[in-house]
């Protein structure tokens, strides 16, 4: 367990992407609903919708999937979407906006170590 703070600690103090250096490694039970909430989500849904999306949207009453209404949550949701679907290969611009609206490095890291144990876990299952 020594080894994990101390890895926290060390990518929260490197500061990639202007991270925080907070040190912070955990996250809310909130954020946690977050993270799970989006390994339903699609990739799809972080798109904004075009011009016709919206006008048949309006037209038959189909309302796309709707963000989250707190900017912080939506960083956090996108980001995780990303993870549940791509892994570690993830756009920078959605790591930026993580950092940028008030995560840690080391919040990054423990989001993406999660992400992947479960992901590695559901392989095993379908696989067994």
């Amino acid at each position: 367990m020594a080894h994990l703070d101390s890895a926290a600690e060390t990518a929260a103090n490197s500061g990639p992407w202007g991270a925080s250096s907070d040190g912070r490694a955990d996250l809310s039970p909130l954020e946690w609903t977050v993270v799970a909430l989006a390994q339903r989500d699609r990739i799809a849904s972080l798109n904004e919708p075009g011009a016709i999306a919206r006008a048949f949207g309006g037209l038959f009453g189909l309302g796309r999937q709707s963000s989250l209404a707190d900017p912080r949550l939506e960083a956090l949701r996108r980001l995780a979407v990303y993870a549940w679907h791509k892994g570690y290969k993830l756009p920078v611009s959605e790591i930026k906006r993580f950092l940028a609206a008030g995560f840690s490095a080391g919040q990054f890291e423990t989001l993406l170590a999660s992400v992947a144990n479960r992901r590695i876990e559901r392989r095993r299952s379908v696989a067994a």
